[in-house]
């Protein structure tokens, strides 16, 4: 048995010690889930559980972020991050510890609270990890930090973090690892080398035409209809101008335009989101959008040059690939063939922007959350689609068992490679 795997079942031995607490921590956490940037309640639980743990905390970085360190003699530093924010989503899982909470999101529009996207289990292993760490610091060496981060669902929460001297806090980082619950079977991890999971750019756009009673079209400069151009046209950036072997998503989200049946408004608003895996073929989508929208309008004789806003912008995960294949090594003496080769996909992260910051490789895999009869049935079915709750559905409910159990196991397994070291 090597080092660090010897380690980590050192370590993970006292994992059925917090087992009940963990379990209670993930059903309150996900009762009471809070939108981007407002994830002071959830903070202050962190920022409670690292203290007694003794974790050396520093609370309110980027707003909400929550970082903990763990100072274990002379080694590497390894960090491991969480997410903690929740969606504008209503819960419709049925669960006895689902969510009613509402807010206003940053329009100012009331909505309901869900954590629809795992992060309540993301925390919730984190937490336990790092407990455990301290439980069991006598058979690993270095620094352990437990990083928590607000607002990855917006995009701007690992940036926030870094623009509020994250840097500063911390000695020279080694490694950065993180991982997201998936909607693949309860009791695997997946990993993948290289490109992961995809850039991200939202754009809205406005068209300006020149409004008009319904009944008097020649007045006006339609913006539905040149809104609905747009949209035909843009279905061929990935088609007809991305390489049949480049991989690209662009889909247009919402389209918003005028208020009553007869009356031709004077502008539409189309939204739309862009990923892809390297910058090249991104500069080309966004660069290939802004010149079709720019050709419709002067076919359509607007008035008014279109105006483009990106937001929401994630980057590349790109995951180191010696980082992934120690830490792959280790999830498959710890997991066997529960350890799966994940293909990329189009989802999108903010992790990939802290790491890089610091200058530390990085690598992020995936935890399986769903039933596995349950997944298998549908499977068996071919229904895996259509049965399946996925992240961001109402339905999206991971099993707290073994999620739970394994999503610990795997920031320990992860993080011993640099930590239990010679």
């Amino acid at each position: 048995m090597t080092a660090s795997l010897s380690a980590a079942k050192a370590v993970l031995g006292g994992l059925s010690g917090i087992r009940s607490w963990q379990e209670d921590c993930y059903r309150d956490l996900h009762r009471h889930p809070e939108l981007s940037h407002r994830e002071h309640r959830t903070a202050q639980r962190v920022t409670e559980v690292l203290a007694e743990s003794g974790y050396r905390v520093h609370e309110g970085v980027g707003g909400t972020g929550v970082v903990g360190l763990l100072e274990n003699g002379a080694g590497p530093t390894v960090l491991l991050r969480a997410d903690m924010d929740a969606l504008p989503v209503h819960e419709e899982t049925g669960l006895d510890y689902a969510s009613t909470v509402h807010d206003t999101d940053r329009d100012g529009h009331e909505v309901p609270v869900m954590h629809a996207c795992g992060h309540d289990m993301h925390v919730t292993a984190l937490l336990g990890a790092a407990r455990l760490l301290a439980d069991g610091r006598e058979h690993w060496h270095g620094t352990a930090v437990a990083l928590f981060q607000p607002a990855e669902e917006t995009g701007d929460g690992a940036q926030t973090m870094i623009d509020d001297g994250l840097a500063q806090l911390l000695p020279r980082v080694d490694v950065c690892l993180g991982q997201h619950v998936l909607p693949i079977p309860a009791g695997t991890v997946g990993i993948h080398a290289g490109p992961f999971l995809a850039s991200a750019d939202s754009m809205r756009i406005t068209v300006f035409g020149r409004g008009s009673h319904g009944s008097m079209p020649q007045s006006s400069v339609d913006p539905v209809v040149l809104a609905a151009m747009i949209v035909v046209r843009l279905q061929t950036v990935i088609s007809r101008e991305i390489s049949p072997v480049e991989s690209a998503v662009l889909t247009v989200g919402s389209i918003t335009a005028g208020s009553k049946s007869n009356v031709i408004p004077d502008r539409a608003v189309l939204q739309l989101n862009i990923r892809t895996y390297n910058d090249r073929t991104r500069s080309a989508v966004i660069d290939a959008v802004r010149r079709i929208v720019n050709a419709e309008c002067a076919a359509s004789r607007s008035p008014k040059e279109p105006e483009f806003e990106l937001f929401d912008r994630f980057p590349l995960t790109d995951n180191d690939i010696p980082t992934t294949d120690r830490v792959r090594d280790s999830f498959t003496a710890e997991f066997g063939d529960k350890c799966l080769d994940l293909p990329p996909g189009a989802a999108s992260e903010d992790f990939s922007a802290i790491p890089t910051a610091l200058g530390a490789p990085y690598t992020y895999w995936g935890v399986g959350g769903i039933d596995p009869a349950v997944y298998r049935h549908a499977a068996e079915a071919g229904r895996v689609d259509q049965d399946i709750a996925v992240n961001h559905s109402p339905h999206f409910a991971p099993v707290i068992q073994p999620t739970l159990d394994v999503a610990t196991k795997a920031l320990v397994v992860a993080a011993m490679p640099w930590l239990a070291s010679a």
